[in-house]
């Protein structure tokens, strides 16, 4: 596990992503701080997300939402953490613990459960929390486009 490693929320890459967002510019800087001891997390329900908000809402071609996405995934330091039946497990208590959505909560589980303890989100919600955690496991929410 790198020294520092921040989960972006699906907002978070949305923004990073897509210059049409009145985010884009602070959330992007969250892409150049990474380096090899400042790593960023994701996982599949926020690349699936993303690539639903970017075809979808903002109306990008499937090919280019899916090449800008895959060379994100590709950066060296960029951690992808699979979802096991465990993470599930989890992230159905904390959708009960902390009454979350399915999708939020296994999200946070995924980050958690994985040894992540700082997550990037613009969802309300989220940093209202300020931070979750599960006995000896805590993550803590930042809103960089603040």
């Amino acid at each position: 596990m790198p020294e520092n490693i921040s989960g972006l929320d699906t907002n978070i890459l949305c923004y990073a992503l897509d210059p049409a967002f009145s985010e884009h510019e602070k959330a992007s800087l969250i892409m150049k701080r990474v380096s090899i001891k400042s790593k960023i997390a994701t996982n599949a329900t926020v690349i699936h997300e993303t690539y639903h908000t970017l075809v979808y809402k903002q109306k990008w071609t499937r090919q280019e939402a899916g090449s800008r996405i895959l060379s994100f995934m590709s950066l060296k330091n960029v951690a992808f953490f699979n979802q096991t039946k465990s993470i599930v497990r989890n992230g159905i208590y904390l959708a009960n613990k902390y009454e979350l959505g399915g999708r939020d909560s296994l999200i946070l589980a995924n980050y958690m459960f994985n040894g992540v303890t700082k997550m990037y989100t613009h969802d309300q919600r989220l940093v209202d929390l300020g931070k979750i955690s599960d006995k000896d496991r805590e993550l803590n929410f930042t809103d960089p486009v603040v």
